[in-house]
């Protein structure tokens, strides 16, 4: 059997000027996953909610800790961590997202030494335990590294600073 879509000439949205629907709506937004509040408020804008009642609702929902920036954050650079970007990349994308920069500065601690760590696992992944002997190499792995979002000493850190190179 196939579903049926909304009504052709039902207007999709809320009504402006309603908190309850703007609440519930973000309450259904939450429910499937983690937002920002910058990110939240946006989606109710998009949905049709006021922009003043979206800011309202989404702060509401920030002093009962449903929505709070520095777990997401969190959560952001694990996940994103994990499948193998780099700080730099990340913190640039939450901040984006419209996070504050001194959450994205706690959430992504650049400077850690799990980051070089990090960045060696990459290469190691995708390029092999063998550390490269040539200079177009190196250049080429580097260059994907520092894509990934890793910072030149990390990528220098990755790579090796003191191989002989052929060319």
């Amino acid at each position: 059997m196939r579903r049926r879509g909304p009504e052709r000439g039902a207007a999709p949205g809320l009504a402006a000027d309603d908190p309850t629907a703007a609440r519930l709506a973000a309450l259904r937004l939450l429910n499937r996953r983690d937002f920002c509040a910058a990110e939240l408020t946006a989606r109710l804008v998009e949905r049709g909610a006021n922009p003043a009642a979206a800011a309202a609702v989404v702060a509401d929902l920030g002093r009962e800790r449903m929505v709070d920036d520095a777990r997401y954050a969190e959560h952001y650079v694990a996940w994103h961590a994990g499948r193998g970007q780099g700080p730099m990349r990340i913190a640039h994308e939450l901040r984006e997202l419209g996070v504050a920069a001194k959450i994205v500065e706690d959430a992504v601690e650049s400077g850690s030494a799990a980051w070089c760590e990090r960045c060696l696992r990459v290469r190691r992944r995708r390029f092999g335990s063998e550390v490269p002997q040539v200079w177009k190499e190196r250049a080429r792995q580097a260059r994907f590294l520092q894509y990934r979002g890793f910072s030149a000493e990390q990528v220098r850190a990755a790579l090796g600073n003191d191989i002989e190179l052929d060319e």
